[in-house]
């Protein structure tokens, strides 16, 4: 994940400025625990700003509004105890290429600020500090005691120091290219290397984009770079400081990430003010503030859909294992209850032919009662056959009673099966995340198995109920539409909430999967090139996606139902009629 640089930081506080200041602060809530929105109003509108200390996406922008679930983080609320009313009336850097930002509140523009807000954008060090006018820390995003930092300690209650001063270089365009060029190139090494750490408000991304948009190699030594390219790279570097002293920024994304500087292609090098898009202007985006929200927030979303998935799979793949072990033991008591009918037709052949037995007999062979073909029954020597028989009724009784009560167990771990099955092919049809919704799917799926006693989550916060996310929608052939759901809750949505009379409810038969309905019209007749299509995308998403043929059934929505204290997503069905589903067949 590329991290916020100088440069990046430089370009999305000239946005604030110019859009958000002064600026009323009227809500603060924390996302997560890295991430705190702070709600403005200005005489132009309403947004939030994110302040985020991500150890790898830490960042200052326009934000998302906030899910609507409750906020429950102690620094939040501390942030609205001190700040709420006042207005925000400057955002400024605290020195000189560093990249920590001073956000200033008062009671009204003009008057002096009351309160610092001092956002630290450093990677893993990154923090969020509020102080007072006597530059106490009041509160922070997270205290570093004595223990942790012997350079930089940050608690409640003592002053609060800067960073320590970096001792690199300062960029400036009164420099001259000799004494540019013999800084980088003093020790011979990596271009990018020499770049990185010869000088302040340096970053991997910009020293990358700044040499290829010079057309040479990161790589390449400083000391195979001849006069041209030293001025080419030389015009690059200019370049960049008259963005930053002009705020002139450009951001688009890049294949590696993103950029907020539009450099010059090379054949214009001599003009710096001749440029032109780099990357390509098909991957522009319209402000800093949109390119940092929509590049974090997906990032992160990828990193946590990934990690929230794996606990997930993790979680049911024991918990499945259990069961099914547990449903084998069952299952094998059960095949020996079986024999229980043997025990007692034996028992009587024996009563029947008393006569025959002898003592010391340790088995005896008599004519079965139908078939009368041999049947050998053993015996205990020391027992006499009455006793023998009553030992056989005995054990026919004792497996009886077991069969009574292993069934309805077996019963009722096959429904958990079923069940966790069922959420299991929820979570196999998301492979990759592409969307929000694909994360809120996981979210509801998680919620789902907490509610079921599954998952224990002591610190478990409730999804958004308002944040509804759309089921899997597509178009049949004659233009129907054709309802998937995503996971459990949706399918019970689908099934008992959303459908209608005239509806066409579709399943894999006896397979876990996704309910699909077609929507039809009163009046309206699916045709077989619909049903087919019904049946394709149902057998897609079920556990048999991968089969050439699925059995799927379908029928109205009034012959489904939920058996009484049923799990989610669960249901029987009556009157169904069967079409083979080609789940290869079904669109991308």
């Amino acid at each position: 994940m590329q991290p916020v640089d100088f440069t990046t930081l430089t370009a999305a506080c000239s946005e604030l400025r110019a859009q958000w200041l002064p600026a009323r602060l009227e809500q603060v809530y924390q996302r997560d625990r890295f991430t705190v929105s702070l709600a403005l109003r200005t005489m132009k509108g309403r947004g939030w700003i994110d302040l985020s200390w991500h150890p790898v996406a830490a960042r200052i922008c326009v934000g998302d509004p906030p899910p609507r679930i409750p906020d429950t983080f102690t620094f939040s609320e501390q942030l609205r105890h001190q700040l709420s009313g006042l207005a925000l009336v400057s955002i400024a850097p605290v020195s000189p290429w560093e990249r920590v930002i001073d956000l200033q509140f008062a009671k009204r523009p003009g008057e002096p600020a009351l309160w610092h807000l001092y956002a630290e954008i450093m990677g893993k060090y990154s923090n969020v500090i509020l102080t007072a006018q006597d530059n106490l820390v009041v509160t922070c995003a997270h205290q570093v005691s004595a223990k942790q930092s012997t350079v930089r300690p940050i608690q409640t209650g003592q002053p609060y120091e800067m960073p320590p001063s970096l001792t690199d270089a300062v960029p400036s365009l009164s420099e001259s290219q000799n004494r540019w060029q013999s800084r980088i190139s003093l020790v011979p090494g990596q271009l990018k290397s020499n770049m990185l750490k010869n000088y302040r408000g340096m970053s991997k991304a910009l020293v990358l984009s700044m040499i290829r948009s010079a057309s040479l190699d990161p790589e390449q030594s400083t000391d195979s770079l001849n006069p041209d390219q030293w001025q080419q790279l030389f015009q690059r570097w200019l370049y960049w400081l008259q963005c930053l002293e002009n705020s002139k920024f450009h951001p688009s994304f890049t294949p590696e990430g993103y950029t907020v500087i539009d450099w010059p292609t090379p054949e214009n090098h001599h003009n710096v003010g001749a440029v032109s898009p780099f990357p390509p202007s098909d991957s522009s985006i319209s402000s800093v503030q949109e390119l940092l929200n929509s590049y974090y927030t997906g990032e992160i979303n990828q990193e946590v859909f990934a990690q929230l998935r794996h606990q997930l799979t993790q979680k049911l793949n024991n918990v499945l294992a259990k069961l099914r072990l547990k449903a084998n033991t069952f299952k094998e008591r059960l095949q020996q209850s079986a024999d229980a009918d043997t025990h007692k037709s034996q028992a009587d052949l024996l009563m029947a032919n008393l006569q025959h037995w002898e003592p010391g007999m340790k088995s005896i062979s008599l004519p079965d009662f139908e078939t009368e073909k041999p049947v050998i029954i053993s015996l205990n020597p020391e027992k006499n056959a009455v006793q023998n028989a009553q030992a056989l009724y005995k054990k026919h009784q004792k497996l009886k009673r077991a069969r009574i009560a292993v069934e309805p167990l077996l019963a009722a771990v096959q429904e958990e099966i079923d069940y966790l099955e069922q959420v299991e092919v929820a979570l196999s049809v998301l492979e990759t995340y592409r969307n929000t919704q694909d994360l809120q799917t996981l979210a509801e799926i998680r919620e789902e198995l907490i509610q079921q006693k599954y998952l224990d989550v002591p610190d478990y916060r409730s999804t958004d109920k308002n944040a509804a996310i759309e089921f899997h929608r597509y178009q049949t052939p004659s233009g129907f539409e054709l309802l998937i759901g995503r996971n459990n809750r949706q399918n019970d949505q689908l099934t008992f909430r959303t459908a209608n009379d005239y509806d066409l409810w579709f399943h894999t038969l006896e397979i876990p999967g996704s309910h699909a309905l077609l929507r039809l019209k009163p009046g309206t007749v699916a045709e077989e090139t619909d049903l087919q299509f019904a049946a394709d995308m149902t057998a897609y998403y079920s556990r048999a996606r991968h089969s050439e043929q699925v059995p799927v059934v379908y029928t109205e929505p009034k012959y489904v139902y939920k058996p009484k204290g049923a799990k989610p997503g669960m249901v029987v069905y009556k009157q169904e009629r069967i079409v083979w589903g080609r789940p290869q067949q079904a669109p991308a």
